[in-house]
């Protein structure tokens, strides 16, 4: 197996148990039953468990936030652009493996010992934050909305990520359309 294949092999194994189980409760012996990937190799590719849950961290970010950018795209007026956001954090909240965010997840687990996984965590919020941020200046928004609508898509996945379920995202929505007058 080449590096690249045991790479992908191990952190779709990383992605499935780490968001679905924590990252302190699954160890690398977990993680080479699942990849077939050897502990060896592992550790040649990651030479510590915190650089697999940076990678794996990294690459669902840019898959999120790629499936996210997607969804909005396809409504044509900017402002609803931007409630759209929150239609898909509802898609999103309802699925059936939804287990919170993962990065929240994460940085609630490792942030206070990690700074790798913390600068991580950091780089994906001030992205989805910029992204926001963009999609308010198309609307031809005031700048100062995107800190409440951030907050508003925050605190829904926290929400949901305790309750399960799309309301958070939805009553979000609610808020952020009154927001936006």
């Amino acid at each position: 197996m080449d590096s690249a294949t045991a790479r992908e092999q191990a952190l779709d194994a990383a992605e499935k148990l780490f968001y679905g189980r924590g990252v302190q409760s699954v160890g690398m012996d977990d993680l080479r039953g699942a990849s077939g990937v050897s502990l060896k190799r592992l550790y040649q590719l990651f030479p510590a468990k915190e650089h697999l849950v940076e990678a794996y961290l990294e690459r669902r970010d840019v898959r999120w936030r790629g499936l996210l950018a997607e969804s909005v795209a396809r409504q044509e007026d900017p402002r609803a652009r931007i409630l759209a956001v929150f239609d898909w954090l509802a898609e999103w909240f309802d699925e059936p493996d939804f287990r919170g965010c993962a990065w929240i997840n994460a940085y609630g687990e490792l942030g206070a010992t990690s700074e790798r996984v913390a600068g991580r965590v950091r780089a994906h919020k001030r992205a989805f934050r910029a992204y926001l941020g963009a999609l308010v200046a198309d609307a031809g928004l005031p700048d100062a909305l995107t800190g409440p609508l951030f907050l508003l898509a925050e605190g829904a996945m926290v929400t949901a990520g305790i309750d399960g379920g799309a309301t958070a995202a939805t009553e979000a929505r609610e808020a952020a359309r009154r927001l936006m007058g």
